[in-house]
């Protein structure tokens, strides 16, 4: 049977020249990307660079999300509750160079999937690239953008994914954000995940930090570390208290006189060690009474004020497009910054009026918790009774192995 006739047929030729090792990895490549060809290869690659192109101008974008995608659903004086697609505010709702700070925990891309909705790790920056286009828009020069993100474990094995990773760098190479520093928010009260890992096989040990990328679009975003001072520790209290006499330490770094000086405060770590451990309050209280849905995946309310306080003055605008239980606003509104959360859950916006009622309630300072990290290696164990796991762990050992079994005894 003859070849049905197109309306636009593929007349027209283009050589390229290449050596034969190039022309064996082009191959090579086709093969691992599932084409049938070098020409069916091209034209792939062709599509995502007009893509990347078309994304860039933002026409496409604002035609798709429209901005009664996301509509009010509670507001306050400074700020406001928006229920729907974030993306129809992002594009159509806000004010271009309206923001001074983003600052969300994002669904992770998590291969198990939970209740909130997360999406696959390997389908995650797809999913995300409208989100940073947005962003790009909506941000001022001098603000930034601050992504809490979780890692994730492949599927029926011990390795990490890569996805918040390549996040990061598609965010850096191809939506020229600047990545300003990375924190790492550490949960004391994680516990021992993945079991099957950590607890069973014990090849890997608990998964209890989360990355934070804080981004720009510019290298110079206005910031204060003076803003998030820490209390200083007792060492450094009793040196201030007694002088400090300069000198040049083991590593070459040259101590002056000025470390001695009283700042108010130590500059924190790029580590901020908060449990999550909030089970009985205010919040968790509403949602129990009215019969609301509790977000299972809160980050706690000293996460977003960290960077609102060293990212932002009193009325800037704080945008939170993953709000959740609203966590941001309410800190936002309790710092005196404007504010705007996108939730798509209806359900769990009815629980974060709890957090409103009758009057923002975040920022409780009742408690003054530090925490400390033993260090590893202090409980003694005899190497020879203790083997490492063979094979990695591939097999479950049906029953755990005793001193005597390893010296070949009954």
């Amino acid at each position: 049977m003859a070849r049905p006739k197109v309306s636009n047929p593929k007349k027209a030729f283009v050589s390229i020249r290449m050596t034969s090792e190039e022309r064996a990895e082009m191959e090579e490549m086709v093969e691992q990307s599932g084409f049938r060809t070098v020409s069916d290869y091209l034209r792939h690659l062709h599509r995502q660079a007009k893509e990347t192109t078309d994304r860039g101008s933002g026409v496409e974008s604002r035609d798709a999300y429209p901005a009664d995608l996301a509509q009010t659903y509670h507001s306050t004086r400074l700020g406001a509750m928006l229920w729907g697609d974030s993306l129809g505010h992002l594009f159509n709702g806000a004010d271009e160079s309206s923001v001074d700070l983003i600052v969300t925990s994002p669904p992770f891309g998590l291969v198990r999937k939970k209740t909130y909705g997360n999406e696959d790790a390997h389908l995650y920056c797809d999913w995300f690239r409208p989100f940073a286009e947005g962003f790009r828009r909506v941000l001022k020069d001098s603000g930034s953008l601050v992504i809490d993100i979780g890692g994730a474990w492949k599927a029926g094995q011990p390795t990490r994914s890569l996805y918040h990773f390549e996040l990061l760098l598609m965010l850096c190479e191809q939506y020229d954000f600047h990545l300003c520093q990375e924190h790492y928010w550490w949960n004391p009260s994680k516990l021992p995940t993945p079991a099957e890992w950590v607890n069973v096989r014990r090849v890997r040990v608990k998964d209890a930090v989360n990355c934070i990328w804080w981004l720009s679009p510019t290298p110079w975003p206005k910031a204060s570390n003076r803003r998030v001072l820490a209390p200083y520790s007792a060492s450094m209290r009793d040196l201030l208290k007694n002088g400090y006499q300069a000198k040049l330490r083991p590593s070459g770094h040259d101590i002056s006189s000025k470390f001695g000086k009283d700042n108010g405060g130590s500059v924190p770590p790029n580590l901020l060690a908060v449990a999550n451990t909030e089970s009985n309050g205010a919040y968790q209280d509403y949602c129990r009474r009215h019969g609301y849905p509790i977000h299972p995946a809160r980050f706690p309310e000293e996460v977003p004020e960290y960077f609102i306080r060293m990212l932002t003055d009193p009325e800037d605008l704080v945008l939170d497009p993953f709000a959740g239980s609203c966590v941001t606003g309410a800190v936002a509104e309790v710092l005196g910054r404007r504010w705007v959360c996108c939730e798509l859950n209806e359900e769990y916006l009815h629980g974060a009026m709890g957090r409103f009622d009758p009057a923002p309630n975040a920022l409780n300072r009742s408690k003054s918790v530090s925490y400390s990290i033993q260090p590893p290696c202090r409980v003694p164990v005899t190497e020879k009774d203790v083997p490492l796991v063979e094979h990695g762990g591939i097999k479950r050992d049906p029953k755990p192995r005793i001193a005597q079994d390893l010296r070949g005894e009954p």
